[in-house]
């Protein structure tokens, strides 16, 4: 049977299949459709199509391969049938487990992203008539897959804007604007604010840039619920990291304007937990500076003060990111919530130990590492959980402050980075060090941001906490 979608044009039935069931299916089509099939060798290989024409020679149906069977279908299934497909609309052939139905429904939707700001629509098509698309399927999570496409490519936006166009105050104002889409409060320290209010890492770090540093503050409470927990999400915002004074090479400076990598998913998570009226009271801090040279640039051997007190030798202007989230750390945890979440870009060495499509995760409650690292991974967007190892901890000392901001030891890095958080916080805390970029060509997942941990630690929260009734 072929129904027709919005635009009039036939909706195609698209069947999926692993490459150990093509046979059997083969086998109990029509003829002409399996002729079709060996003419054209098609074997289920991963994200490979085919069209198959009816009598007439127009096309009745399509066929996804989705490669071995390993594990349960995920978003990545099916998001690199969106390029390859023609630009219709699809129904899935078959019935999908609910959590199955809902990823490839999200695959879909997420291969659909494009970064268009700077591109004219004059010399081709514009995104929506050359993207490939589904009806969602009766059994898909259609409330979930609107909302995290949406949360996903508002943090892809922001990542993949240059720094010209998202700068500190740039990325305060959507900060603000979420803030006032969900009726939530809103505070920003700017400029010298920051040091007269106690905030002076964040302004140390930011201050040599042309535009003023910042820290962004959202507050936001369901509707007609009191006595709630508290959670905290913090994101490091450094708009661009030119390494400071220990400057970075030009390679290394290539794909600093991703550096605010980890306020875009902190944003996005909070835009989808308050859509979904998390049960707890939400605060969400965004540090936003630039880290840039000039005469006032801070410098290798300076001491800065911190908001918690604790004096920090600068070892190197280039691990910026943990300064200025340790004065929002401070912060949060004056106010004594359930649970600290910061998300940031902090270290090269957590790539270098896991690559770029696994978060690096940390945190002082070993519970709340396992069940989120074991939620995230059901809904595929991995965490792996990494040693907050304490026996490091000193070579994080100096000779005349409280602590280096680096080590002497140029091994173990991440862990560095997560051990001098650990200093700023004492309540229950978890430390993402994420990538927020995919470095190669892959179907469904071309080069630019990635907006990791955003579902994962979603899930875990609504999990943990729950929901207001709407």
């Amino acid at each position: 049977m072929t129904v027709e979608g919005t635009t009039g044009a036939p909706v195609l039935p698209l069947w999926l299949l692993f490459e150990e069931d093509v046979d059997a299916w083969r086998a109990a089509q029509e003829a002409t459709a399996a002729a079709w099939l060996g003419e054209h060798h098609f074997k289920g290989e991963k994200h490979r199509v085919l069209l198959v024409p009816d009598r007439a020679g127009s096309a009745c149906m399509a066929l996804g391969g989705l490669g071995r069977r390993q594990g349960t279908l995920s978003l990545w299934h099916a998001a690199g049938f969106v390029d390859r497909l023609p630009p219709r609309r699809f129904r899935l052939a078959q019935r999908f487990s609910d959590a199955e139905a809902t990823q490839l429904a999200l695959g879909f939707a997420y291969g659909a992203y494009r970064f268009e700001r700077y591109r004219s629509c004059k010399t081709g098509p514009c995104k929506a008539e050359r993207a490939a698309s589904i009806e969602p399927p009766e059994n898909a999570d259609a409330a979930f897959v609107k909302l995290a496409a949406e949360a996903l490519g508002m943090a892809r936006d922001w990542i993949n804007t240059p720094a010209a166009d998202l700068g500190p105050a740039e990325l305060a104002a959507a900060a603000r604007a979420l803030a006032e889409r969900h009726r939530a409060r809103y505070r920003e320290w700017v400029g010298e604010e920051l040091k007269n209010e106690n905030f002076p890492a964040i302004h140390a770090v930011g201050r040599a840039s042309a535009a003023a540093p910042r820290l962004a503050e959202i507050a936001w409470s369901p509707p007609a619920a009191a006595s709630l927990p508290r959670v905290t999400l913090i994101g490091k915002g450094v708009c661009f990291d030119s390494g400071g004074l220990d400057i970075k090479p030009s390679s290394g400076m290539a794909l600093m304007k991703k550096d605010m990598g980890g306020a875009a998913v902190a944003l996005a998570l909070a835009h989808m937990l308050m859509s979904a009226g998390l049960r707890a009271e939400l605060k969400v801090l965004i540090p936003a500076v630039e880290n840039s040279i000039a005469g006032n640039a801070y410098r290798p051997g300076d001491v800065l003060a911190t908001r918690k007190g604790l004096s920090v030798e600068v070892g190197n202007t280039d691990a910026e990111g943990r300064l200025v989230l340790c004065d929002a750390l401070a912060l949060a945890d004056a106010e004594h919530p359930d649970l600290i979440i910061d998300f940031a870009t902090l270290t090269g060495a957590a790539r270098v130990a896991l690559g770029p499509e696994l978060p690096a995760l940390f945190g002082s409650d070993d519970q709340a590492v396992a069940d989120l690292a074991r939620i995230s991974a059901a809904v595929h967007d991995p965490l792996w959980p990494m040693p907050l190892w304490m026996g490091y901890d000193d070579e994080l000392g100096s000779k005349i402050a409280d602590l280096n901001n680096v080590a002497q030891s140029g091994l173990a890095g991440a862990i560095f980075g997560a051990l001098f958080l650990k200093r700023f916080v004492s309540a229950r805390w978890l430390h993402i060090d994420l990538y927020a970029w995919n470095a190669k060509e892959r179907p469904g997942r071309g080069v630019g941001a990635e907006a990791q941990a955003v579902r994962g630690v979603y899930c875990y929260l609504l999990e943990r906490y729950g929901t207001v009734p709407s």
